[in-house]
């Protein structure tokens, strides 16, 4: 299935989780980008989900010559989605980018990278001309699996904070109804002593 603008999902992770599918059976990897939080209690409630491709590297000083320089791995790609937290508590997708302006590598089932597909016209005409489309090195292979390895671990990271969030909650829970119950037992000590006092001066 593909995202549309109107796409609900029941949770943030769940929109990572549908994205992250559908990148990796169209061939890109996606990055989990740019968020806002609420005003109000400083939770999450819009989220983008961009191609790791997304964006440009930074320059930066060239530390030695002798260095061999880094592959690019961000060429500006605008393909994502945006989603947002409504007032019922669904997310739902706000914008959706599908074209990417670079080729995508589809791994089959055999986990062999041999596919390279495109969506954009340049790489279309390029085929058209070579015969054969650009193929990836080893280094942007590694990349692939290096991202993809730590998507994994930020959605493992993201599951763990949510249950110890749920258990804080559960313990502020149990600590504000401990105090509620000690309140009501001093307050009814109070009324007692008061009116042994009032019997005893009767």
């Amino acid at each position: 299935m593909e995202p549309y603008v109107g796409m609900e999902f029941e949770s943030e992770e769940a929109a990572k989780v549908f994205y992250d599918a559908y990148a990796t059976r169209l061939g890109f990897i996606m990055r989990v980008d740019a968020f806002r939080r609420s005003m109000r209690d400083g939770k999450v409630v819009w989220r983008r989900l961009v191609c790791n491709k997304e964006g440009f590297r930074k320059l930066r000083p060239k530390r030695s010559e002798n260095r061999k320089p880094r592959a690019i791995t961000r060429e500006g790609c605008k393909a994502m989605i945006v989603v947002k937290k409504e007032k019922t508590g669904k997310w739902v997708v706000t914008r959706f980018v599908k074209e990417h302006n670079h080729p995508l590598v589809v791994t089959p089932a055999n986990g062999r990278r041999s596919v390279v597909l495109s969506q954009t016209p340049v790489m279309i005409l390029a085929k058209s001309i070579f015969g054969r489309p650009e193929v990836k090195d080893e280094k942007d292979v590694k990349i692939r699996e290096l991202t993809a390895e730590l998507q994994r671990e930020r959605k493992r990271s993201a599951a763990l904070q949510e249950q110890l969030d749920m258990v804080l909650r559960e313990m502020e829970e149990h600590s504000n109804h401990l105090s509620r119950n000690i309140d009501d037992i001093v307050q009814s000590v109070k009324i007692i002593e008061s009116k042994k006092v009032a019997l005893s001066h009767s």
